[in-house]
């Protein structure tokens, strides 16, 4: 999964069968508040089942898979398109292949970018967010999930927590108050015993490098939970490629 960020692109498109699509006109938008990577010309669509994640909205949900708002509605017999339940199962009509949709916002909050691994097999924000919650925290505790395919989401999907969208402070590294100043980023799997995938990788360098520059964050800011001062823990798993990883941040 490899995107280039910069500015704000939209692809508009008319849905000739379910696997064909083509293009009708490309616009640029300008402006930071939200990045959505190209959508390429021709894209794979089929009828998918999203689970409604935290935080997540029908706006959202039809930029992630370039369908628009009306069609969900329709396909889904929706009366209330204010309001989405966490875990309620929704048909996305000829959906393109997942794409992320980052929200960044003006703040001088985010010093550190901190990356973690799930330490599960499967899991994804969802998931995360009733262990939390029965931690007795309000919310998962990360910013930003990036999933290995299990659970129903795609390899490599990156999916926005609610912390990162209310801009609250993070549940994830107590240590050197990286709660109060550090992005949260947690992969799914358990890199102690196992690589992580390339498409997690591919998303993961995309998403930091994205962070980063809007935020001007040093690359020395960019840590493993583990790498914290203060912090006891091998997270994110001593088979992390923090080599392949560091080469491929944009300078």
């Amino acid at each position: 999964m490899q995107f280039k960020a910069g500015f704000i692109f939209l692809i508009l498109s008319v849905t000739l069968t379910s696997c064909t699509s083509v293009r009708i006109k490309e616009r640029e938008i300008t402006g930071n508040s939200v990045i959505i990577p190209r959508t390429e010309m021709y894209v794979g669509r089929r009828d998918i089942v999203h689970v409604v994640g935290p935080s997540e909205t029908l706006w959202r949900i039809s930029k992630m898979y370039d369908v628009r708002i009306e069609d969900i509605v329709r396909a889904n017999n929706l009366t209330n398109i204010t309001k989405l339940e966490r875990g309620q199962e929704l048909t996305i009509p000829a959906a393109a292949p997942v794409k992320p949709v980052i929200p960044l916002y003006k703040t001088n909050k985010w010093k550190y970018i901190i990356i973690h691994h799930s330490a599960s097999d499967e899991g994804n924000s969802l998931f995360f967010r009733s262990i939390h919650l029965s931690k007795g925290w309000n919310e998962v505790g990360y910013d930003f999930v990036i999933d290995n395919g299990s659970m129903g989401k795609a390899e490599g999907q990156i999916e926005v927590g609610p912390r990162w969208i209310k801009q609250q402070d993070g549940a994830h590294c107590a240590a050197s108050g990286m709660n109060y100043n550090g992005i949260g980023i947690c992969l799914v799997g358990n890199f102690s015993k196992e690589k992580v995938s390339q498409k997690q990788l591919d998303s993961l360098d995309y998403l930091v490098n994205l962070l980063r520059k809007y935020y001007r964050i040093p690359l020395k800011n960019i840590m493993g939970h583990g790498q914290v001062p203060g912090a006891q823990t091998e997270c994110p798993g001593k088979l992390f490629p923090w080599k392949e990883f560091r080469q491929k941040l944009d300078n």
